[in-house]
């Protein structure tokens, strides 16, 4: 019987229904290079269809092998291990259905190229003209617990910087790691640019973009003689589903291999040695499926931050904000040299789990930094992610 191929994009999800549309339009845009598969999408959290819904439907359809490619920027935990471990446990539950798993979208000049298109937008749309050697370009990152993710959004802010020929450039991120946005825009406000733009390297909506944008209001009321522009986030960008779409192919190719030189899993990296080793495991199987019930009713598909002081307000262990603005980055074994099963686990996706998220990840070395880690302000107590 010939191979029949079915392609599966995997997203995190998110409470905001505007993030969710838009992770559909860009499964949208990528079944127009596939005509000839199904393709189907799916979430790990807080949205419907989950994967695992996903991949029942690439089967029913017949399908005998499926392509996954992670809608993902950068390759911190729910690459490295979350997606990974949804699938791997699917696989062993249907051995007659073989998933080849891709990598992520990574530092990609088509990337590049989307983004400074967002940049270009915004600088278009302003009121006045500032040279750019007199603009100050600020990339804000997602912010993970893998120093190798952030560091990627840090190359991102180069090759934009150096191409477009700014003044200057800063990097900082909206949670998890440092300098937040707020600590990162009062550094950048001192040092004497008349314009700053502020661009989320997101690839969604989300409350984590209108924090972002919220904060630069902020700043930008204590600094009146310059002016700041919000750019837009990547979304559905051409390049953006080229480079998907590229890293499909990749898998055909055999050469989907995720860059682990820099994994703090498997490398001593500096600050992180004791992350070497640990074992795989994900913790979203406690809320896969979580649609309905999980989704925002504060606002509307434009997320407003509305939900900041309650996320602010909740105090438990397990706090997931607005759109999952913790960042949990869980120890993974690589065999990149496997088809699915590089990024192998040993454990049952069934077991009880507490809400109290008792993992053995090691805590986040710089949980106590003066400019970050934690994904809200001050007031909530961080847990070290």
């Amino acid at each position: 019987m010939s191979e029949k191929l079915g392609l599966m994009i995997c997203g995190h999800g998110s409470r905001n229904k505007g993030a969710v549309k838009q992770f559909a339009q860009l499964a949208e845009g990528l079944k127009a290079r596939f005509p000839d598969w199904p393709v189907e999408y799916g979430y790990l959290e807080f949205a419907n269809p989950v994967i695992h819904d996903g991949l029942n439907r690439l089967r029913e359809q017949g399908c005998t092998r499926v392509l996954a490619v992670p809608g993902m920027l950068f390759a911190a935990g729910h690459a490295k291990n979350d997606i990974p471990s949804v699938l791997n446990t699917y696989q062993a539950m249907h051995p007659e259905m073989t998933i080849s798993y891709g990598r992520e979208l990574a530092v990609d000049t088509r990337m590049v190229r989307a983004a400074a298109a967002r940049i270009q937008e915004a600088i278009d749309a302003a009121d006045s003209d500032v040279p750019l050697h007199e603009t100050l370009l600020m990339v804000v990152g997602r912010g993970a617990s893998d120093p190798d993710a952030n560091s990627n959004v840090t190359k991102i802010t180069r090759l934009l910087w150096e191409g477009f020929g700014f003044g200057w450039a800063e990097t900082c991120y909206s949670g998890v790691t440092f300098p937040l946005v707020g600590p990162g825009l009062e550094h950048a406000a001192k040092l004497g640019y008349k314009r700053v733009i502020v661009f989320p390297y997101f690839l969604f909506t989300g409350v984590l973009v209108q924090r972002v944008y919220g904060t630069t209001d902020e700043v930008a009321q204590q600094h009146p003689d310059i002016e700041f522009l919000k750019a837009s986030y990547l979304n559905d960008h051409p390049q953006v589903i080229d480079t998907m779409a590229d890293r499909v192919q990749e898998i055909l190719q055999g050469a989907n291999l995720m860059n682990c030189q820099m994994c703090k899993y498997r490398e001593q990296v500096l600050g992180f040695e004791a992350d070497i080793g640990q074992a795989q495991e994900s913790h979203h199987h406690h809320v896969e499926g979580l649609g309905a019930e999980a989704e925002c009713k504060l606002c509307d598909e434009i997320c407003t931050g509305a939900c900041e002081k309650q996320v602010q307000a909740n105090t438990q262990d397990h706090q997931h904000d607005h759109s999952h603005g913790h960042g949990h980055d869980h120890g993974h074994g690589h065999g990149h040299g496997h088809d699915h099963h590089h990024h192998d686990h040993g454990h049952s996706h069934g077991h009880g789990h507490d809400h109290d998220h008792g993992h053995h990840h090691h805590p986040y070395p710089h949980a106590d930094h003066p400019h970050g880690p934690r994904s809200l302000k001050k007031e909530n107590p961080g847990r070290g992610h």
